[in-house]
């Protein structure tokens, strides 16, 4: 599930490397309040069995804005989407919430409007077709042709060699961490956008947007509308257009 939160703001644009940035704390901020020990267990050690923090956002979006040279143009109406494949998170979220009309993203104040819930799309045929709107990122295994490890962070992009290994991967891990079908593939990417990077607590993530096509039960693929595609969902990657 997802919650949308119609905000807006009289700043007229974020620095890129606030873009993404500000959302993760944010959100444990949010549980803090609405689920003080969800909260705190995720920050300290994620789910098992790979600790894995299964919860994603979006980066706020101002339609109504002009693009901007060097900055991320903001400015009147917008929004912003929080999400989570486990009730309790989203719960915790919307609890958090109730009460606020200020955000603080990395210094900017966004005025909340309204929250509304979304629920994810039913896929009945086990099939699902989805572009993110923000990349998706990845850690490849950093070894060359002869299977020695040259590089220690290794991120790979869409139609590199391992991408696709790597993303299947990545697609099972978050079924198996939810205890749901694990039986969810990559069909095909259907279209790749521009190489971009962003700055997060972890440091410069590289990536790329995405549109892909899975197959997979339909109970995994809501779950993962809900959370995001690739690694480093909590920090904005790989949001899923809703």
């Amino acid at each position: 599930m997802r919650l949308r939160l119609k905000i807006h703001t009289s700043a007229l644009s974020l620095p890129w490397e606030q873009v993404l940035k500000p959302g993760r704390s944010l959100i444990y901020g949010l549980l803090e309040r609405g689920a003080p020990e969800v909260g705190a267990r995720l920050h300290s050690e994620g789910m098992p069995p790979y600790g894995m923090v299964p919860f994603g956002h979006s980066a706020p979006v101002f339609p109504l804005t002009r693009r901007q040279k060097g900055v991320y143009a903001t400015g009147g109406p917008g929004w912003l989407e929080l999400g989570s494949p486990l009730p309790e998170i989203v719960e915790g979220l919307a609890k958090g919430l109730a009460g606020r009309d200020v955000l603080d993203w990395g210094g900017i104040a966004f005025r909340l409007d309204s929250m509304s819930a979304m629920e994810p799309p039913e896929f009945p045929d086990g099939r699902a077709r989805w572009r993110t709107t923000t990349p998706v990122v990845l850690k490849g295994s950093g070894r060359n042709d002869d299977g020695v490890r040259v590089k220690r962070e290794a991120w790979v992009l869409p139609g590199e060699p391992e991408f696709a290994e790597y993303f299947t991967q990545n697609l099972r891990r978050k079924a198996e961490t939810l205890g749901l079908d694990q039986d969810v593939s990559l069909e095909a990417i259907t279209w790749v956008g521009a190489k971009r990077s962003f700055a997060v607590a972890g440091g410069l993530k590289p990536g790329a947007r995405v549109e892909v096509e899975l197959r997979g039960a339909p109970e995994t693929l809501q779950s993962l509308w809900s959370w995001g595609l690739g690694q480093a969902n909590s920090a904005g990657f790989g949001w899923v257009a809703g």
